[in-house]
């Protein structure tokens, strides 16, 4: 009976976290007993953290945690060393801001034992055209750092076996912001069995992003000159 865990970041949403949290835990729910749905709430100014701490008196299969604000990257990697020190077979992220549909992961969980990795497609984005053209230029720069052409690396919707997860989660920083890209990465330099899945991508469904141009401009700088100092390693 292979145990799922499904982590979240969240970062000031407490406008959508409890419907997004009600339907990734009937996920875990339908799946087995064992598996579990993690929230973490990045060091929130709202009442994230609350709106949790109260759902999960409801929940059975609903586990949170709070820290201090690191960004996206250093919090999923905080989610993916909780799940598999806790004995999870499999490890699904998606994000907190209801963009994503639940509906389209069983498709990811039936075919489990056939891959490694299985990451969604946004063939057919509904975030913005900034968002979109972001995406291609992340695609060109890791393209010329890594000499992949890589689909999709940053989509908030994979499922990890966690025997592939814990080979390579070591090789990136704690702290980087663009962690799951860098993940995905390396799912592809080390030719494991990779599997991409168009997937629905939503507006945001409430609340504020809180990614501005400003933000993206400066983690996109980092994360050339990062993935200019890891390349060698990752080769």
């Amino acid at each position: 009976m292979d145990k799922l865990y499904i982590v979240i970041p969240a970062y000031n949403e407490e406008e959508n976290i409890e419907i997004v949290v009600r339907e990734w835990h009937d996920v875990v729910i339908k799946i087995n007993e064992r598996s579990r749905i993690l929230l973490i709430d990045d060091g929130s100014k709202d009442n994230t953290f609350t709106k949790l701490k109260e759902l999960q008196k409801e929940l059975p299969q609903l586990e949170t945690v709070t820290k201090p604000n690191s960004g996206h990257g250093a919090t999923v990697i905080y989610g993916y060393q909780y799940a598999l020190v806790n004995g999870a077979d499999y490890v699904f992220q998606t994000d907190s801001d209801g963009q994503t549909l639940s509906s389209d992961f069983w498709q990811f969980w039936e075919n489990r034992k056939k891959y490694d990795f299985q990451i969604g497609s946004r063939k057919s984005r509904q975030d913005g055209i900034f968002r979109i053209l972001v995406a291609k230029i992340l695609r060109l720069i890791l393209f010329l750092q890594f000499g992949s052409w890589i689909i999709d690396a940053n989509t908030p919707f994979r499922l990890m076996s966690a025997q592939s997860l814990t080979d390579l989660l070591p090789k990136i920083p704690n702290d980087h912001n663009l962690a799951n890209v860098l993940l995905t990465v390396l799912y592809t330099k080390t030719k494991k069995k990779i599997r991409y899945v168009p997937i629905t991508f939503r507006p945001r469904q409430g609340g504020i992003n809180s990614i501005n141009f400003r933000k993206i401009a400066r983690i996109g700088i980092k994360a050339v000159k990062d993935f200019y100092q890891l390349k060698g390693e990752i080769k």
